[in-house]
């Protein structure tokens, strides 16, 4: 049982899955091993992530694992529909996710992950966690872990924690360096402005772009549009990120002095109400405004409507003209959601083959672990992360030195001086 836009868009998504599977050679050995060891094997797996092709080829490896799985979507303009379509098909795998579906489908879609009854859950941005919380409560109890892959999400979980109000064990996927690294730098970076480009066709040279935040995936998307010839400005909260900013030779400014320099600006913080109504007061004519956080939150979107002297003028796919009592002009990507998933393909699949076998393989860790883990949120164990890391190299057909005996006696040993 399934729930997706259209069956006859399996075809199409089959292949952009095969596509994706070639540049994923780790999740692949994964897949292998899962095959025959099924690890998972009984067990009834909900995940609530973007529904793209890389995600297939997960959501793929755990049922390799003998897993029974579930996919909605955690973002309603993230979803591949012919992926969503091929994996309910071809895979024999049940998908709740709808491109552009409404907040009613979204919870709705939402409730069908939790109905699934899941041994383990995965989440991107914890709405999934969130429901299991409030209306599920009684269901926890039957849960024996779950994965978190967002920053967002992240956030959520250990406010909870530090609540004493966590029901199940936490992996931490987002923080681990396979993952955040490498997924929230280069494949945020990259696909924050493939989402852009495509949606307005903008050259992004000489422009002043204003990043807000410098977390990995600021950091990401603040080089590339360097690399692209524009000229970057950054806002901080946190000190330290804002001095390292300005180390790595950005401009560093409060919003309230970038708003009336940027033409594009780009929220990358896991925080909400970072671009105000001060802020759009501020913008020159023209100004665009997008998010590559996990949440529309980050753009003060109703306050923007409010101020529009106008009803939202739509320009072309995924950009929204609102026009302030002064008559400047402000552009809205994407409704103020994931920008690199609404208009773009998300990550490519070269880094999302690290992001996904991590998961796959804390999800294997927390059923074998499963009778010693506490409701806390926990670290990626770092046997997985070297695992991951020497398998992608290997892939990469890259070889590193390893350390002699008389290196590994140094580093242990107290005595030697100089």
């Amino acid at each position: 049982m399934s729930d997706v836009t259209s069956l006859k868009l399996a075809p199409a998504g089959k292949k952009r899955i095969e596509w994706a599977a070639q540049d994923m050679p780790v999740l692949a050995a994964i897949k292998a091993r899962f095959s025959k060891s099924k690890p998972l094997a009984g067990l009834k797996v909900s995940c609530c992530l973007h529904v793209t092709a890389e995600t297939a080829n997960l959501v793929r490896t755990l049922k390799a694992g003998g897993a029974n799985v579930l996919l909605c979507a955690s973002n309603p303009l993230s979803t591949q529909d012919d992926v969503a379509a091929s994996l309910s098909k071809d895979y024999g795998i049940a998908v709740f996710a709808r491109f552009g579906e409404n907040r009613q489908t979204y919870y709705r879609h939402l409730e069908s992950a939790i109905k699934h009854r899941p041994d383990v859950t995965m989440d991107d941005g914890a709405d999934l966690l969130s429901l299991l919380h409030t209306k599920y409560k009684k269901q926890a109890a039957n849960v024996k872990g779950s994965m978190e892959e967002t920053t967002t999400g992240v956030i959520r979980l250990k406010a909870l924690e530090r609540a004493g109000k966590l029901l199940v064990p936490i992996v931490a996927v987002n923080d681990a360096k396979t993952k955040n690294m490498f997924d929230n730098r280069y494949g945020t970076g990259q696909s924050t402005l493939d989402g852009i480009i495509r949606a307005t066709d903008m050259l992004i040279a000489g422009k002043n772009v204003v990043t807000a935040g410098y977390g990995w995936c600021g950091r990401g998307f603040a080089s590339r549009a360097r690399g692209m010839g524009a000229n970057v400005i950054v806002t901080e909260i946190d000190p330290i990120k804002a001095m390292e900013a300005a180390m790595d030779g950005f401009r560093v400014l409060p919003m309230s002095r970038a708003a009336a320099i940027g033409d594009l600006f780009c929220t990358l913080t896991g925080n909400t109400g970072v671009i105000r109504k001060e802020h759009f007061k501020k913008m020159k004519d023209g100004a665009v405004v997008c998010n590559s956080g996990h949440f529309d939150v980050e753009i003060d979107v109703k306050t923007l409507k409010k101020m529009a002297k106008n009803v939202r003028r739509n320009i072309r796919n995924f950009v929204d003209e609102y026009t302030l009592p002064s008559n400047k002009r402000i552009y809205l990507l994407g409704e103020g959601r994931l920008i690199n998933l609404a208009a773009a393909e998300g990550h490519p699949a070269s880094v999302m083959d690290m992001s996904f076998a991590t998961q796959a393989l804390a999800t294997e860790y927390v059923v074998k672990q499963a009778k010693t883990l506490q409701h806390k949120v926990y670290d990626v164990p770092q046997t997985i992360e070297n695992w991951v890391a020497v398998a992608k190299l290997r892939s990469m057909g890259v070889s590193i030195d390893t350390l002699t005996p008389q290196q590994q006696k140094y580093l242990a040993s107290w005595e030697i001086g100089t």
